[in-house]
């Protein structure tokens, strides 16, 4: 049991010393998502009796869903396969008999628990759940009847309680393979013999999962949120004609000639408008939005009556609302930052807001990561 305890420790210290933060990929399969996972490794049970000598391959299926960047839940079905073992009175032989282990367990991700970022290549789950062990096959072997009491019965029903811990790495953007470590804890009858103390039993899996992503979608027109730099409007004249009957015995009378129309004054617009696009998990201006910003400076000191309204966004497909929505609020400030400090506008010129991922103002996700400056007389 120490052994084990100390893998699974030195296995999670290593996994939290050596997992970095990186930018997600495009589409990654954001939260929440259900997942599938198969694994196969093997288990053994603590006993007085030799531990290696029990030792069997094990199979596992899960069904669950991961609600948050931190929390989840699955339907874990694990077992087949199970040795147990007796001694004494000349006799020392093992025993083959069958099990299923099915459990809810709780699944909660330190690495993001930890970190301020929403995706990691490597996750580090903590697992604990509660569920119920069926055995049979039991009693086949002559040699254990010896051993078991006259009150167990062929079919054996108990209790089962597991901690451990599961290391999972990200492959793919639906795909990721996990070692997991746990320990069980059963009713003594679980494998007949009977110590008059819980059985635990060690299990060690690899696996691999499949996780069925729940994207955002833009409901109704697509297009109906896009917000575009206004464009100038045009003016035209509309021509015609006039139908006129000719009399050629008699002179037309010399038409009355028409005012002439004062012309449309050509109104423009006194405002801007400026899209400041944003990296990945990024909330400074880059070098390449840097001319945007010095536009709308030069266009309010030349308007000195006009006022402009910076709001920041933050993509759906990615992170939390709460992290989106710091991350659209702080894109906000270091713009209205900026204008101020570097471009000299007055502070009591510019208002700030910000709608995290409420609202996604562009079709394509990758744009969404934006502040929107529009300035009006």
């Amino acid at each position: 049991m120490r052994k084990f305890l100390s893998l699974a420790i030195a296995l999670f210290v290593t996994a939290l010393g050596g997992v970095q933060a990186e930018e997600a990929p495009k589409n990654y399969v954001s939260y929440p998502y259900a997942f599938i996972g198969l694994q196969g490794g093997g288990q053994t049970t603590l006993t007085d009796y030799n531990n290696w000598k029990l030792f069997t391959p094990t199979a596992s299926v899960s069904f669950g869903v991961q609600f948050t960047p931190v929390f989840g839940a699955r339907l874990h079905v694990n077992g087949l396969w199970n040795k147990g073992g007796v001694y004494g009175n000349g006799y020392d032989a093992t025993y083959k008999f069958n099990y299923a282990t099915t459990d809810i367990d709780a699944m909660i991700n330190v690495i993001n628990l930890i970190s301020k970022k929403s995706y990691h290549p490597l996750n580090v789950y903590l697992i604990g759940g509660v569920g119920l062990n069926y055995a049979w096959g039991n009693e086949d072997n002559p040699v254990l009847r010896r051993f078991i009491s006259a009150t167990n019965s062929e079919d054996r029903l108990s209790h089962n309680f597991r901690i451990g811990t599961m290391l999972d790495y990200n492959i793919a953007r639906n795909w990721s393979v996990n070692l997991e470590l746990a320990a069980n804890c059963l009713n003594d009858r679980y494998n007949s013999r009977i110590t008059y103390n819980d059985d635990w039993q060690l299990t060690a899996q690899l696996g691999v999962t499949y996780k069925f992503g729940l994207p955002h979608k833009v409901k109704g027109n697509p297009n109906s949120n896009i917000i575009v730099d206004p464009a100038t409007i045009g003016t035209g004249t509309e021509t015609g004609h006039a139908n006129t009957n000719v009399n050629i015995d008699k002179p037309a009378p010399a038409p009355t000639p028409a005012p002439t129309p004062a012309p449309t004054p050509v109104v423009k617009k006194e405002e801007i408008t400026r899209n400041i696009f944003f990296d990945l998990r990024k909330t400074e201006v880059t070098a390449l939005e840097q001319p945007k910003l010095a536009e709308v400076a030069k266009w309010l000191k030349e308007h000195p009556t006009a006022k402009v309204t910076v709001t920041g966004y933050a993509d759906k497909e990615t992170g939390t609302a709460a992290v989106n929505a710091r991350y659209a609020k702080m894109r906000a400030e270091n713009v209205t930052k900026a204008l101020i400090t570097k471009y000299g506008i007055e502070a009591s010129r510019i208002t700030t807001d910000s709608k995290g991922d409420r609202e996604q103002p562009f079709a394509e996700n990758d744009k969404n990561r934006v502040s929107i400056v529009i300035g009006k007389e």
